[in-house]
């Protein structure tokens, strides 16, 4: 999937757990299918969870690591806690976690939700909680600093695709680059995709998983809008956490900038992630009109 992709498997974990944390290496392991791009997921057990990069370098695993403990606590919807912190290896060089497993499951792009009252309401809680949180000393997020930093990039994946109406996407890329923010950064899941939420079984938010936060525009979960949410409830959501107009246009930026960049790349290759970025997008464009 990616040029320097790590290899991680049963067997590779199997070894770690045996040297790192030999309590758990009895237990059943399994890989999990996943939308997922950066990290390899394996359940433990009933309880846990092994959460290991197949990118090099992920800071997100050291930002979880060292953060979840801190903010966990305040957030009304749970995260998966950090049961252990595993090193890397001259077979693994990268950091990797075991976490709790959360039950639930993780809605499909596009899915007509059970109650999305109660997932609009619960990802408005879950955000202002965070947001409420002292980000004295915090890391950036991976969505960090302006869009306008990002034109480039996400001009010239707008050339590479042709699922969409790229122009009309153009003109709300360049709105949006356009709207004024006053640089106030707050602690962020900026990555608020459906893949990263879990929902049980009436419906309602019982989980945040990919949880690497750090300091962006508070305007980057505004992801979740157009990838997760109905339109009948996006000025819901918008407006649950305080936002004004120019921080919607930003969302949509920002929404922009990861469904486009990640449509190209991932096409031939993660069925799960094109989805979620074709789906996105075309919200984006009806919301649009």
């Amino acid at each position: 999937m990616h040029a320097e992709e790590l290899p991680v498997d049963e067997t590779i974990v199997r070894r770690l757990l045996r040297e790192q944390f030999p309590r758990w290496a009895g237990l059943p392991l399994e890989r999990v299918p996943s939308d997922g791009t950066v990290n390899a997921i394996f359940r433990l057990g009933d309880a846990l969870a092994v959460r290991a990069p197949f990118v090099p370098r992920e800071a997100g695993i050291r930002r979880q690591a060292e953060w979840t403990p801190v903010l966990a606590p305040a957030l009304p919807v749970r995260v998966p806690a950090v049961r252990g912190v595993g090193t890397p290896t001259g077979e693994y060089p990268s950091d990797w976690l075991v976490v709790d497993w959360l039950p639930g499951r993780t809605p499909a792009p596009g899915e007509a939700l059970a109650d999305p009252d109660a997932v609009t309401d619960g990802l408005v809680a879950f955000c202002r909680a965070l947001w409420r949180q002292d980000a004295t000393g915090a890391p950036e997020a991976h969505r960090r600093g302006t869009l306008e930093r990002e034109d480039a990039a996400v001009r010239a994946a707008l050339a590479a695709i042709h699922e969409v109406d790229t122009h009309a996407v153009l003109r709300l890329w360049e709105r949006a680059v356009a709207a004024p923010w006053d640089g106030a950064t707050v602690w962020v899941h900026d990555d608020l995709l459906p893949a990263n939420l879990l929902v049980d079984d009436a419906g309602r938010l019982a989980g945040v998983i990919d949880f690497a936060p750090g300091t962006a525009d508070p305007a980057t979960v505004l992801l979740a809008a157009w990838n997760v949410l109905p339109a009948s409830h996006r000025e819901r959501y918008r407006e649950g956490l305080g936002l004004d107009e120019a921080a919607r246009d930003r969302g949509i930026g920002w929404s922009i900038l990861q469904a486009s960049v990640a449509l190209p790349y991932y096409r031939d290759i993660a069925p799960g992630m094109t989805r979620m970025a074709v789906h996105a997008l075309r919200e984006l464009v009806a919301s649009a009109g």
